[in-house]
Parts: structure tokens; C-alpha cells; sequence
């Protein structure tokens, strides 16, 4: 039996109310709102300072969001697990401890816990067979429960800055896991504190800019992480135009900023990455920061970030459409940008359109554009140490296609790259441009495999875009 739908305080009826927000603090959960059951989809009660749930919570039995961020929760509340249609809940930053059994949405698809002090993750969650993407960074774990193997359709974890030692083999077995950040955990050392033998190869080592020699122009983004603006570097011999990005140092849904910078720097330089120059130092408010190159205004974001409907898939801009050429531009630049990354023993973990520049315009590199850079490292996490069992070659030349887990994960990542790029391509459908997609077909479906080790490499995959590179190529020329 649902409540009746009433008029609200206001007088207005409510009753077709999909989406409320309250912003003003609260001392206990305005019951009013349970006049909205028949129609409430949506509430948000963040940063209202609220600790607890009424019993019969419940009766809101259409709500499919749930939003509780910045607020006062200790123990995650049981009340949610009897709404029959909630999909999606946040408490971000609650000092949450506890995670009863038994209190997670039965159709839970999205879970945000970033930020809390949680201990452990209720074995119960292997019950939540339609979990998509799982944001635990920044608490206490040591491990996760065996049984969230049952989570086939998991496609994105973060698990940043907790303590685990260990990531449990089936978590690579998972058929659709695509994203995943495991920095600042104990099986994640990093170089700099790292006892590995293997891990005492140099690489990247960035020269120091101090603040005094750097001038603020304008904020060109911000970020989870931080802000980045155009600037100038006054360097011993000359002044440069950069991109100058300072750390928040707060943790973000995909772990601490620290770890981003320092992912950053083990990348180090390739011509499809936003390369770092140098390492801030001497900032009045000790905050920590990069150099960066700055990006030409010809390049413009592939593609925008997913939505509450997409969840774990990028959305695009109806307006944007790619040639043939410029489409394996991107996805060859890409291809060998992650192939880079893993020979360093970094996993980007957010391989993403919306992480990716591209040139729309005709260049010096590109004959129609596409070329392109992938930037964003907040999801990077290092893996070149003994707790984590791989062996890096930082030689990019290496045409050995010995493969790791964590490549498995990002060649699928990749494998939705490709489809999406492909979906806002616009072929001429001549002979070739077919033969073409049919091989992009193929590929697609290689990087698709269900079991991760029969994926290519990324070495496999760009030798296969630059075959398919060489052939439109060799067309145009005969």
C-alpha cells in the first residue's frame, strides 16, 4: 500500500515530483516527502547533515537515485535495501564505519562510497547482480569479499587509498571489469618507497619549477583532482607557455591526488599523452603541482563524460562527426599511448573519449586531424612491484607481445573506445573504407573476449590500425 499523494507545505500539489534536492540542514528526515512515493525518482539530500532513515523509507517505491554525500552517516542504513527500484546511491564523505549484510538496493547498479572509513564490504554484495560501477576509494579496506565474483556485469571499481595487500585473482576474470584504480593501497608501493629491485630503473625524472617562476594567466579546467590554468615558465632560458596544475589534495572518486602526480611522472613523455615538464615547488600554500604542456586550441575533447543513464559509457555530442582516417587517428594514437603506459607498468584505469583530445583540424602530424592525446591520470595506479608480480620493459621499441592482467582490463576499456569512435565516424563506404570496417569489426571483436588473456596487446592493436592506416593510405596514392 503506497501513501496517498498530499499537497506539499507550499500548497502546491507534489504529486508529479520525479526530482527533489534539499539544501537547507536537516535534524531528521522530512517525512513530507513520502507524499511524492507515486512519483519520486530522484532525491538528493546532500550536505544536509542527516544521520539516519525513517523505517518505512521504503514506501518511496519508484526511487531509483539516492544522494546523501557530505552528510552524517556512521552505519549504512538498512532502510534502502526495501526500495525495490533503487539503482543508484551516494554517501560520499559521511565518515561511514559499517556496511551491514543484507542493507544493499537489490538493483543496485551504481554505488558511491568514496571518502568513509569503511573496514570491510558486506559479502552480500554478491547478490547485486546488476552492479555496474563501485566507487570505494579512500577508505579502510584489506580486502574484498570472494563472493562479489558474482558481480558479472561490474564494469568500473575504484579502490584508491585503502590498505589492501592483495587484489584477488578472480577480480580479472570479471567479463565486463574495464576500469579499475588501486593506488595508495599496500600492494601498491610506490617507486619512490618501493624495495623492488625492478623498480630502481630511472625514468622520468623531472626537472623543479619553483612557484617564483611561474605567472598564472587564466583557469582553462577544473577537475576532482585540481585546477588547471595557462601560465607562463620563466626558465633559465627562456619563458614558455604552459599548463599549470595544482592538486586539491583532497581524495577524489578515483584516489589522491598525490598518486595521480606521481603516475603522471613515471608516464613520462610520448607524443600521444599530455606530457608532464616539470614539478611545481615552493608553493605559499604548500600545494603540490605539475608543468604541463599546453595543448593547442585546435584540439578539442572526444567525447563527454558518462551520464546517470549510461553509467559506466561516455556520451557524444550530436554535432561531432569523424572521417574514416581521422576515427584511426585517434584510436592508433590511443592504442599507443596505453601501450606505452604498460611497458612503464602504469594502468590509466580511465580510458575514456572524455579523458582524449583530438585535432579536428588539418595539422603538420595529420593530413585531416585526429591526432591524439590522452590525459587524466587520476585513475592511474603503478604496478611495478614484486606484491603485484609483472616485469616492465621500458623499451618502446620491444615488439614483445607478452601481455598482464591489467592490460586485459584496459584492452577492454579500449574495445568501447573503438566502438564509440566508430559510432560517430562517417565512412564514404567506398571499396576500401568498407574493407576497413570490416577489420575494425574483427578487432572489436578480439578486444571483446569474455576471457581477459585471449584479448591482443596494445601492441597487437596498433599494428593492426596502422595496417589499416597504410591501406587507406596506399589508396589515396594510387
Amino acid at each position: 500500500m503506497h501513501p496517498p499523494t498530499n499537497s506539499g507545505d507550499n500548497g502546491e500539489s507534489q504529486g508529479e515530483i520525479a526530482k527533489l534536492k534539499i539544501n537547507k540542514p536537516l535534524n531528521s528526515f522530512p517525512t513530507n516527502i513520502f507524499n511524492l512515493a507515486d512519483s519520486l525518482k530522484h532525491l538528493d539530500l546532500s550536505g544536509t547533515g542527516l544521520s539516519a532513515l525513517p523505517e518505512d523509507f521504503g514506501c518511496l517505491w519508484k526511487l531509483k537515485i539516492a544522494f546523501f554525500s557530505n552528510c552524517n552517516f556512521t552505519v549504512f542504513p538498512r532502510q534502502l535495501a526495501s526500495c525495490p527500484e533503487l539503482e543508484m546511491v551516494a554517501f560520499r564523505s559521511n565518515s561511514m564505519v559499517e556496511v551491514p549484510e543484507d542493507t544493499l538496493p537489490p538493483k543496485l547498479r551504481w554505488l558511491i562510497l568514496t571518502n568513509n572509513r569503511i573496514r570491510s564490504v558486506p559479502r552480500s554484495i554478491g547478490r547485486c547482480w546488476r552492479l555496474q560501477k563501485c566507487m570505494l576509494a579512500g577508505n579502510q579496506l584489506q580486502c574484498l569479499p570472494d563472493e562479489m565474483v558474482a558481480c558479472r556485469k561490474l564494469a568500473l571499481l575504484r579502490l584508491s587509498a585503502n590498505r589492501i595487500r592483495e587484489l584477488p585473482d578472480w577480480l580479472f576474470n570479471l567479463p565486463e571489469l574495464a576500469f579499475l584504480s588501486f593506488a595508495g593501497n599496500l600492494c601498491c608501493s610506490s617507486p619512490a618507497t618501493s624495495k623492488d629491485p625492478r623498480d630502481t630503473i630511472p625514468f622520468s625524472i623531472l626537472p623543479e619549477a619553483s612557484w617564483e617562476d611561474l605567472d598564472i594567466h587564466n583557469v582553462l579546467g577544473e577537475g576532482a583532482s585540481g585546477i588547471i590554468s595557462k601560465g607562463s615558465w620563466n626558465g633559465i632560458d627562456q619563458v614558455q607557455e604552459v599548463a599549470i596544475k595544482l592538486f586539491k589534495g583532497d581524495v577524489t572518486s578515483d584516489g589522491t591526488p598525490a598518486d595521480e602526480m606521481e603516475a603522471c611522472i613515471r608516464a613520462g613523455s610520448h607524443s600521444n599523452l599530455i606530457n608532464p615538464l616539470a614539478k611545481i615547488t615552493g608553493h605559499p600554500d604548500g600545494k603540490e603541482g605539475l608543468v604541463m604542456q599546453l595543448i593547442p586550441p585546435r584540439y578539442h575533447v572526444l567525447g563527454l563524460p558518462p551520464s546517470l543513464q549510461t553509467c559506466t559509457r561516455d556520451c557524444f555530442s550530436r554535432e561531432i562527426r569523424l572521417t574514416t582516417r581521422q576515427g584511426l587517428e585517434i584510436l592508433y594514437g590511443i592504442a599507443r599511448a596505453a601501450g606505452h603506459l604498460h611497458k612503464r607498468g602504469v594502468a590509466h584505469g580511465d580510458l575514456y573519449a572524455h579523458n582524449i583530445l583530438y585535432s579536428g583540424d588539418e595539422d603538420e602530424q595529420e593530413e585531416e586531424g585526429g591526432h591524439a592525446l590522452l590525459g587524466d591520470f587520476g585513475a592511474a595506479s603503478i604496478y611495478t612491484n614484486s606484491s603485484l608480480n609483472y616485469i616492465y620493459d621500458d623499451n618502446d621499441d620491444n615488439d614483445d607481445d607478452s601481455k598482464n592482467k591489467f592490460e586485459w582490463l584496459e584492452v577492454l576499456a579500449f574495445a568501447h573506445l573503438l566502438e564509440d569512435v566508430w559510432g560517430i565516424t562517417k565512412p564514404r563506404f567506398d571499396e576500401e573504407e568498407l574493407r576497413v570496417a570490416m577489420l575494425l569489426v574483427a578487432l572489436h571483436r578480439q578486444c571483446l573476449n569474455p576471457t581477459g588473456s585471449q584479448r591482443p596487446s596494445f601492441n597487437e592493436i596498433s599494428r593492426q590500425l596502422s595496417a589499416m592506416k597504410q591501406r587507406l593510405t596506399s589508396t589515396t596514392t594510387q
